[in-house]
């Protein structure tokens, strides 16, 4: 087959992008250009390796990215093309025609806020993309494709409790892990399993919606609990106590408090230990981003405290390597509790990605998902600092705001009482979404904003704030 496609690929060694990379976007400058058009054929890996004098497996290692990225196509037994519908237009008339279309159906946002979203661009895909081929190419990988543990891969069970019992100070075996798709999805059962209608459980104010609404699906009900700047207020936990029977758990994000980024003091931790003890309601820790943290180390969660008697930790690893990979996972001690965990989660799912977690597991083996951690946080780190001398700067006499130690996302607190529909609209008139604090409140709205920064650039950062301060 006749692949006239005439390569100038220039490589840098001295640079900073890896070298695949350099190839990847050197390939999707030339679709871009107009040089490789859809259906156009490349060159075999192979013969591409030997023209750009590099390894076989680096030029492998880029077309995964764009086959990932959807740049190109393979075609069985015939080669790798360029994708007849590309992710992305860069014609300008194109582009401009496209958007004109949009706004008839949908309204465009040139900047997100999110409440905390990990940037993708840094994500280990061609890692992830390269552990799946090794795994694909074992011996008795047809074992794979049969029915697996309703709880997850015992070994990446194993693998996940010495994790916690090495970086969390937690007691834990393999017995007390479940995998799920997700954090949301470990809330939800765990919310079927434990509660029966009219039961009680207590949340933070504001809080997390998503893990409330899980709750009330399963019959319970809410007892809200204020949040200050040492964490939840442990009086509104002993008032609730006092004033209703049936309370069977407290809800709370101890490590960051979601959304404010207030770490619970050390005394109140040990406090609400006790009255879990003694009143015998569970506590349910959602440690959601314990990974990037920018100071000395994070602070261990409640459930590695051996006072503990009743707990239910809940993590996720989609932040880590990539959010749209749903890998969460719940634990706990009490085996009559996981047990009907397990038992709810064959009835909705059999099973959890047998092959994800195999993939994941050994990119956490071979070390890549630690030097991808360290990597990830010293650049959320740099973004950190950058988001908080914009807010300084632009916000000096409108707003208050803490930088936190960890995380992706900043706790902002007005001055002054905001109308937050309005001012939305007034962002979103500029191309801009924002959170409202009605997403995280319990009835009244809080005066807060919840901003994250780590799906954002630098330049879209500076942006963003500088129109947020214009109409606080």
């Amino acid at each position: 087959m006749l692949r006239p496609w005439k390569i100038e690929i220039q490589l840098d060694e001295k640079s900073e992008k890896a070298i695949y990379l350099q190839i990847a976007d050197a390939i999707i400058e030339d679709i871009h250009s107009g040089r490789l058009k859809g259906g156009d054929a490349l060159p075999g890996s192979r013969n591409l390796a030997t023209l750009l004098q590099v390894n076989r497996n680096t030029v492998t290692d880029a077309l995964n990215v764009l086959l990932i990225e959807g740049w190109l196509v393979s075609k069985e037994r015939r080669g790798t093309f360029v994708a007849d519908k590309l992710p992305r237009l860069k014609n300008p008339r194109l582009v401009e025609s496209v958007a004109a279309k949009s706004e008839t159906t949908e309204k465009t946002y040139n900047i997100r806020f999110d409440d905390g979203h990990p940037c993708t661009k840094i994500a280990p895909i061609a890692e992830l993309a390269r552990s799946y081929r090794q795994i694909f190419n074992r011996k008795g990988r047809w074992q794979m494709m049969a029915y697996g543990n309703e709880f997850g891969d015992g070994e990446f069970r194993r693998e996940i409790a010495q994790m916690l019992n090495h970086q969390r100070h937690m007691q834990v075996s393999e017995k007390d892990v479940c995998m799920t798709r997700g954090s949301q999805m470990a809330m939800y059962l765990i919310a079927q399993c434990l509660f029966r209608k009219d039961d009680y459980v207590m949340i933070e104010n504001p809080g997390y919606k998503p893990a409330w609404k899980a709750f009330e699906k399963a019959g319970a009900r809410l007892l809200p609990v204020r949040v200050d700047e040492d964490g939840l207020v442990i009086e509104d936990v002993i008032a609730h106590l006092k004033s209703h029977k049936k309370i069977r758990a407290i809800y709370t994000t101890p490590h960051r408090q979601y959304p404010t980024t207030v770490t619970l003091s050390l005394q109140r931790r040990l406090e609400l230990i006790k009255l879990s003890n003694s009143h015998g309601f569970r506590i349910i820790e959602d440690d959601y981003d314990n990974e990037f943290h920018f100071g000395y180390r994070p602070i261990h969660p409640l459930s590695g405290y051996r006072e503990l008697e009743n707990y239910v930790y809940i993590g996720t690893l989609s932040k880590v390597v990539a959010p749209a990979l749903r890998i969460g996972y719940l634990v706990t001690k009490d085996h009559s509790l996981i047990a009907e965990v397990g038992a709810l989660r064959k009835i909705i799912d059999v099973q959890g990605d047998t092959i994800m977690e195999q993939a994941v597991l050994q990119l956490i083996k071979d070390g890549t998902v630690k030097r991808h951690i360290k990597k990830a946080s010293l650049y959320y780190k740099s973004k950190r600092d950058a988001t908080a001398l914009q807010l300084a700067k632009q916000l000096k006499g409108k707003a208050s705001f803490t930088v936190p130690e960890g995380g992706l996302a900043f706790w902002i607190v007005p001055d002054k009482k905001i109308n937050w529909p309005k001012l939305a609209e007034q962002m979103s008139t500029k191309g801009i979404q924002i959170i409202t604090p009605d997403s995280f409140s319990y009835e009244k709205p809080v005066n807060g904003i919840r901003v994250g920064y780590g799906a954002l650039s630098e330049e879209q950062l500076k942006d963003g704030i500088k129109a947020l301060a214009m109409f606080l």
